[in-house]
């Protein structure tokens, strides 16, 4: 079992040939809107990669809500935990240029009801594997970390988006996920020893006895472990959208793991899923099914 705590949103994509600088109006080419929210996002990734997946976390009593739920829904993630509040879905307004990449600001509504006491009565399972991320009150991460080790639960933090104060709850998840930037970030935080990321990883592991994983971009992953050092190679593409590759790579990650996979073939597996939900629009919507992943990694 897997299970996703986090963010539900509804978001707003606009495209347009150069992001805007501040001050300035650029005209956009269009306009859609999409699912997404971190939590969603990662919970359909792993649902997609075959996973048996639960989602916790909240929405609003709005036109937004259906709309945001509808390919969790279509995909099998169970939804008995989704509460429905008496204020707005989140939402996320993103644009993104002609090279793929994005801006995104986020109104997280509902998701900010998400506190450690709406957490307080969730159950968990010895060998479970749950998702978690930066979109909802950090409370309430903390408290599941909590009750998930308590259980004897598997966990991933992934550190997106980089919030300083979150820093004291990485060492608590069996594997913290962050980029390049928000793990260099998350080393001053830490104050972690100077040197090269690879070694202040490393020094991460040493500390806290967890694993460290930084996402590259097209660099592909790299992973600190108790025992292992090593580096997973990403896909060559030409990316259209990086919105969601990043919610594509933990979802298939935390898939790949609860299947049983080792985690230099898990991060394999999720560095090519990455890869591929930047050759189409969207986020939920970009993210690819396993028969597409296996296909790319029979094909590698």
């Amino acid at each position: 079992m897997i299970t996703i705590v986090g963010s539900i949103n509804l978001d707003l994509i606009t495209a347009m040939d150069r992001l805007p600088k501040p001050g300035e109006t650029v005209p956009g080419r269009s306009f859609r809107t999409a699912a997404g929210g971190k939590g969603a996002n990662q919970a359909l990734a792993a649902a997609r990669a075959g996973g048996q997946v639960r989602m916790i976390g909240a929405v609003g009593k709005d036109s937004f809500a259906a709309e945001a739920l509808a390919l969790l829904k279509e995909g099998g993630v169970k939804l008995d935990q989704v509460a429905e509040r008496d204020t707005e879905t989140g939402i996320a307004v993103i644009f993104v240029d002609g090279e793929g990449e994005n801006v995104i600001a986020i109104v997280p509504g509902a998701n900010s009801t998400m506190t450690a006491e709406a957490v307080s009565d969730i159950a968990f399972m010895r060998g479970e594997h749950i998702l978690l991320q930066h979109e909802i009150p950090l409370p309430a991460v903390d408290a599941v970390l909590d009750a998930a080790k308590e259980a004897g639960a598997i966990t991933l933090l992934n550190t997106a988006p980089f919030r300083a104060d979150a820093a004291p709850l990485l060492a608590k998840a069996t594997y913290a996920v962050a980029n390049e930037t928000e793990f260099d970030l998350f080393a001053d935080a830490l104050e972690l020893p100077a040197g090269a990321r690879e070694e202040r990883m490393k020094a991460y592991v040493a500390a806290t006895g967890n694993a460290m994983i930084v996402t590259l971009g097209g660099d592909g992953v790299i992973a600190a472990t108790p025992s292992a050092f090593f580096k997973v190679a990403a896909m060559k593409i030409t990316p259209i959208d990086t919105v969601g590759a990043g919610d594509t790579f933990c979802g298939y990650l935390g898939a790949a793991l609860d299947a049983g996979l080792s985690l230099e073939d898990a991060l394999r597996r999720a560095a090519v899923a990455g890869s591929l939900a930047c050759l189409k629009s969207g986020a939920q919507p970009a993210i690819p099914l396993v028969s597409e992943v296996e296909a790319a990694l029979d094909a590698a």
